[in-house]
């Protein structure tokens, strides 16, 4: 079973940036469609970003595109969440997924979140 570690959380002003890491470890990384996900307070959980198994497809929801940049390197068995240009409303924790059988970066989000495997998060606060 694969296992994920979320890092680089932390507090930053707006405007700033921050990289967040998700190890994985106890599965086959390289094949898996990777994604972020994150939840604010009182908030459902929302998909941000997704790529595929060799890193050539990226898939962004709206809110974030062109300020957040996924990446993975799969020597290292590690998803990277670049955020620039942050904003308040970006404020949330943020969730590393894995779809052991997703095939394209819109499985992770149609999937249901039972067949997602789920890092523990990492939190996410942007000051005004």
């Amino acid at each position: 079973q694969v296992q994920l570690v979320e890092s680089g959380g932390g507090l930053v002003q707006a405007g700033g940036s921050l990289r967040l890491s998700c190890a994985a470890s106890g599965g086959s990384f390289s094949l898996y469609v990777m994604g972020w996900f994150r939840q604010a307070p009182g908030k459902e959980r929302e998909f941000v970003a997704a790529i595929n198994w060799g890193g050539g497809k990226t898939y962004y929801t709206d809110s974030v595109n062109g300020r957040f940049t996924i990446s993975r390197d799969n020597a290292k068995n590690t998803v990277y969440l670049q955020m620039n240009s942050l904003k308040p409303e970006d404020t949330a924790v943020y969730y590393c997924a894995a779809s052991p059988t997703g095939s394209s970066t819109t499985d992770i989000v149609q999937a249901p979140p039972s067949n997602l495997k789920w890092g523990l998060g990492t939190q996410v606060t942007v000051s005004s």
